[in-house]
């Protein structure tokens, strides 16, 4: 099993070139919703069509919701692709990470469901992959921060993982409406948090992983207010020897 860890310059898709000049593929692989208080995380893993960067691959988060739809319409006509979910139980019990990994690990397996060309690479946006447990344990898995710039395969990763848990999300809003789910996607907004704190949890969030999350928020403020304190008291004292 061969992990590398890309920190140089890399030219945009030059994995995917070198692929096909021989006439082989990439997989791309990324996720969405790692940072979030609700709902599960998503990744998906995108094998591009021989020769076809196309140019509305790119990153899904510099996208509007009508570009990355249009391009997973693109995506699910010409490529082969697949879905990894973990719900939260499982980030609340493994952290997100392994939770990462494991939708990670899904969704590879699912691109690579009856795919006749095998990959010469894997390549991921920056999140290393362990596949030596796997068939695919001898495909070498290349991980680089900003992954959805430098390979379409990866852009095009991103966008079906977003336009899936985005829809996922909405439907999620209208089982447990007051959070606000269909607008933050489950991420830790200002009104999410007030909801949290409102309502409780409702069954879809990440309890253990909220709760950690909110109690640094809580111990910051607490840091901040005893600084502004002893701030005052020390203004206080120096009026008063005035």
């Amino acid at each position: 099993m061969v992990i590398v860890r890309q920190t140089g310059n890399i030219k945009k898709n030059s994995f995917e070139f070198d692929a096909w000049q021989r006439q082989t593929v990439v997989v791309g692989i990324d996720e969405v919703g790692r940072g979030c208080f609700a709902g599960p995380v998503v990744a998906a893993a995108v094998i591009l069509p021989l020769n076809k960067p196309h140019r509305m691959l790119k990153d899904s988060k510099i996208m509007t919701a009508e570009e990355r739809n249009a391009a997973f319409v693109w995506i699910k006509k010409h490529c082969r692709y697949g879905v990894g979910i973990v719900h939260h139980r499982t980030i609340d019990q493994r952290n997100i990470w392994h939770a990462t990994l494991i939708a990670m690990k899904k969704a590879l397996m699912h691109s690579l469901d009856k795919v006749l060309l095998r990959p010469s690479a894997i390549v991921t946006d920056a999140m290393p992959l362990n596949l030596s447990d796997t068939h695919f344990h001898d495909i070498p898995v290349y991980c680089f921060p900003k992954g959805e710039s430098k390979s379409s395969s990866i852009a095009a990763a991103s966008i079906v993982a977003k336009v899936t848990r985005d829809a996922m999300m909405e439907l999620y809003d209208m089982a447990v409406p007051g959070y606000g789910l269909a607008d933050n996607k489950g991420y830790g907004t200002p009104g999410h948090k007030k909801a949290i704190r409102e309502r409780d949890y409702s069954f879809i969030h990440r309890t253990h992983f909220v709760h950690n999350f909110l109690q640094r928020d809580e111990d910051v403020q607490l840091s901040l207010d005893a600084m502004l304190e002893s701030h005052n008291e020390a203004g206080e004292i120096l009026c008063r020897s005035d």
